[in-house]
């Protein structure tokens, strides 16, 4: 089971990064399924004002084998949110996962202390800093690196906007394998982009132990 954490503000981009690959998956994975966690079960706006409906609250989701946290403008709140952090301390690191700018609300847990990580390397309109610029002080002692995925000790963290797709590529490649994870990008008719932001990009992977 994949969770996937919303909240309002959430970019719809990440939500087909991430939910929409999973559904993808389930045509030649067929144990695999996804579900959406928010802080209550639900109608979620997120950003552009799409509503979708959280399937579980954070005090009724199930254990998942990986839980990613989207990202989206709604970060500046959610990382403020005690709610939202407390529900993310209570999540082993190794099944914890982040898209875009929701490696920042990770941060805010506390959970990317001494981490390498990534996340959106741009600013977007009236924000001051860039968010890979930005998170370098909400983790204390982390790398930010400019990187499409970057694991270290098991968390694994996603860059910007569109690279929740590779993000979650990834992390099929690390529960059913690389070959299930290229048949997946090629269903998608992604391979091509998924090996050349590996190329441009790379990936940071650290496998120590959490």
């Amino acid at each position: 089971m994949i969770g996937v954490v919303v909240y309002g503000g959430v970019e719809p981009i990440d939500i087909g990064g991430t939910v929409g690959v999973v559904s993808m998956a389930s045509r030649i994975l067929p144990n695999i399924a996804s579900l959406t966690i928010a802080e209550s079960a639900g109608p979620v706006v997120l950003a552009g004002g799409l509503t979708i409906i959280a399937d579980e609250g954070f005090a009724t989701a199930p254990p998942c084998d990986v839980t990613i946290v989207t990202g989206g403008p709604g970060w500046r709140e959610q990382v403020k949110d005690e709610a939202m952090l407390a529900f993310l301390r209570t999540i082993a690191p190794d099944r914890l996962a982040s898209v875009c700018t929701g490696a920042l609300i990770l941060a805010a847990a506390g959970v990317l202390d001494g981490h390498t990580i990534t996340t959106r390397r741009n600013a977007v309109g009236a924000e001051a800093q860039a968010p890979l610029t930005l998170i370098g002080g909400m983790a204390s002692g982390a790398t930010p690196v400019t990187a499409a995925v970057v694991e270290d000790r098991g968390i694994v963290t996603g860059g910007g906007v569109s690279l929740a797709i590779d993000a979650t590529l990834y992390l099929l490649g690390r529960l059913y394998g690389e070959a299930a994870r290229d048949e997946v990008a090629a269903v998608i008719e992604y391979d091509r982009a998924f090996a050349a932001n590996r190329a441009a990009l790379g990936h940071v992977i650290d496998q120590g132990a959490p």
